[in-house]
């Protein structure tokens, strides 16, 4: 009688903890090799920026001073209520909220108008672009600097050529006077952000379909009717970005008014951070001073999320 052969049955070696481990610890390696390495990243920006920003928060419910910081005690919003109940604070915020607003909606438009120049094909276009944007990569203490020789009273460009023309009545000290010297801020405002606004724009322009042009003009479409059936629902989106970036750029800057006026004459251009900045060290009252950066937080994040739920709007439509 035959009897069939089986084959051996292979039993499978069993995996040792040890081998388990060291493959969990090498996956998780691998999955998190991307979050080892932004760990520095991530620790300069949380030295550099959250601890500050919490350290204000704290001194801004404090009565702490730079002649005894040490000596600081909690007064709740005793700040907050002395901020509220001085006039300058009061004005500095006006001005603060005007100069944005203003500088935004003229940069806006400016930069919308050269960037349209600035499209166009025509010789020598590059020379141009390139010179447009001399404005925005010149140091702010540069052009501060040039619009004081440009305004000065006795040698200034400006009072010579109204001299020349027989204005002499015209003739004035632009930067001390409180009327002009708010625009004067205003004008360099615009005057060196324009240039990026355009830049940007221009960038956006090109990447619109030359066929949408071609089809609208085509259909009878006038130059207006295709910007604003064109051209302007594709720059919403960047008009969004530019706006919230420079609202929070302007309504946070220090150097235009503390290099050309500090705040003067009479407290004219007198701005939030040149406020802030003359209570915490010129004023050593340093609690006050974080008080009135934390109403800026406040201030910039609510604008920002209102412009984003108005301009957003706009540009997912």
């Amino acid at each position: 009688m035959k009897t069939l052969a089986t084959a051996p049955h292979r039993i499978a070696a069993p995996v040792s903890k040890q081998t388990g481990n060291r493959s969990w610890w090498s996956s998780f390696w691998r999955s998190s090799l991307g979050y080892w390495l932004l760990f520095p990243v991530l620790f300069v920006i949380l030295a550099t920026n959250l601890y500050p920003t919490f350290s204000g928060v704290l001194a801004a419910f404090t009565d702490q001073s730079l002649q005894n910081p040490d000596a600081a005690r909690f007064i709740g919003i005793g700040n907050f209520l002395q901020l509220f109940r001085d006039p300058v604070f009061e004005l500095a915020l006006v001005h603060s909220v005007e100069l944005t607003a203003g500088a935004v909606l003229l940069q806006l438009v400016l930069g919308i108008v050269l960037a349209h120049l600035l499209i166009q094909k025509v010789p020598g276009i590059h020379f141009f672009r390139s010179m447009a944007m001399v404005t925005w990569v010149l140091p702010t203490a540069a052009s501060v600097v040039m619009f004081r020789f440009l305004t000065m009273p006795n040698i200034g460009l400006i009072n010579e050529l109204l001299r020349s023309a027989g204005f002499n009545g015209a003739v004035r000290n632009w930067f001390g006077d409180e009327f002009y010297a708010p625009l004067l801020v205003l004008i360099m405002h615009v005057w060196r952000n324009v240039p990026f606004y355009a830049i940007t724009f221009m960038a956006a322009m090109q990447a619109i379909p030359t066929e949408l042009y071609e089809a609208a003009r085509i259909d009878g479409a006038t130059p207006w009717k295709r910007f604003t059936a064109i051209t302007l629902p594709h720059l919403r989106y960047i008009i969004l970005v530019m706006v919230v970036l420079h609202v929070t750029f302007t309504f946070n800057n220090f150097d235009f008014v503390a290099l050309s006026t500090g705040g003067g004459p009479a407290n004219a251009t007198e701005v939030l951070p040149t406020y802030i900045y003359r209570q915490a060290w010129a004023g050593f009252a340093l609690g006050l001073g974080s008080a009135g950066g934390l109403l800026m937080l406040v201030m910039l994040v609510l604008a920002v999320l209102i412009l984003y739920r108005l301009l957003g709007g706009l540009s997912e439509k």
